[in-house]
């Protein structure tokens, strides 16, 4: 469990942990860098098989990985400082796994909770399994970093977080690790993303979908069979067209600064078709001069 100014909501996170069915786990947080008294909460709750570490901060991969030099287990799962799982996450995810020597990952369904109107809509993936694994995770994370268990064989054959990733890092792991073996899908919600009014900060996205592409890109230098097999065309719909995608979605809301970086980004790569460039080209005009063409274009 990494954390940095968590001290607000680790407490219900680590209950979760705690309240879980099976008993054999440890928790292991790692404090990357809090100046809000993160690691002296924690500490003052003197919670039963865990332990604490304290880091500079050095962002959520090192975390992660500080935390993966410590862990003892064979199985590991990843829980952030403000989400939560079902008491039975650990034990119906770990049955799961143990019982298929050929699978690395076991993966569950998740729901969102704290929004405006209450509970999200639960969620259960399909079994990924028989689909094409290349085309399937080149097309985005499958399920969030708190609703998988992981053998730590297979993260250790991977190489863990990569450090020099901003965001996405999660996605970046779950590509190197969904190649090494059979994936199990546990048709349950287990795992909640948890909302938090007043505490969540909204995401840098063109930040979090720049890195998504080099998560991608990695991917494809290290196998460059996929392009052999899905072709060109198909990998570049994967990936320029999901950051075209990404830039779209920028745009509509009105997060002009974050569409602007993802179109020029598409347009350097040239792609796109005739009608996405109309909406990129003005990308390259001065800002208040591409805001002020979409003013006009709202009061028309």
């Amino acid at each position: 469990m990494p954390c940095y100014n968590s001290a607000e909501t680790i407490r219900d996170s680590i209950a979760s942990v705690q309240d879980q069915t099976m008993e054999s786990w440890e928790l292991i947080i790692v404090d990357d860098g809090s100046r809000d008294g993160t690691a002296d909460v924690v500490m003052s709750e003197r919670y039963t098989r865990t332990r604490v570490f304290k880091q500079n901060n050095e962002g959520s991969a090192s975390a992660r990985n500080r935390g993966l030099l410590e862990a003892q287990g064979q199985f590991i799962a990843f829980l952030d400082a403000d989400d939560a799982w079902e008491p039975t996450f650990l034990e119906r995810m770990h049955d799961a796994l143990a019982s298929d020597e050929g699978a690395v990952l076991a993966y569950c369904g998740w729901q969102n909770l704290g929004l405006k109107g209450g509970r999200g809509k639960p969620f259960i993936p399909p079994d990924y399994e028989p689909l094409d694994r290349a085309e399937t995770f080149l097309g985005g994370c499958r399920w969030p970093i708190h609703g998988a268990l992981v053998r730590k064989t297979a993260i250790d054959q991977s190489g863990g977080f990569d450090p020099k990733l901003q965001a996405s890092v999660d996605y970046d792991l779950w590509l190197r690790v969904v190649t090494q073996g059979r994936l199990v899908l546990v048709p349950e919600v287990l795992a909640y993303y948890v909302h938090h009014e007043g505490i969540q900060i909204t995401k840098n996205r063109s930040k979090v979908a720049l890195n998504h592409l080099r998560a991608q890109e990695k991917f494809i230098a290290c196998n460059p069979y996929v392009v052999q097999a899905l072709g060109k065309r198909r990998v570049r719909e994967l990936t320029e067209g999901e950051l075209l995608n990404r830039a779209y979605i920028c745009y509509w809301d009105r997060d002009l600064l974050s569409a602007r970086t993802l179109f020029r980004h598409v347009m350097r790569r040239r792609y796109g078709r005739p009608k996405d460039w109309l909406y990129m080209l003005p990308s390259l005009l001065p800002y208040k001069v591409h805001a002020m063409l979409l003013d006009g274009r709202d009061g028309e």
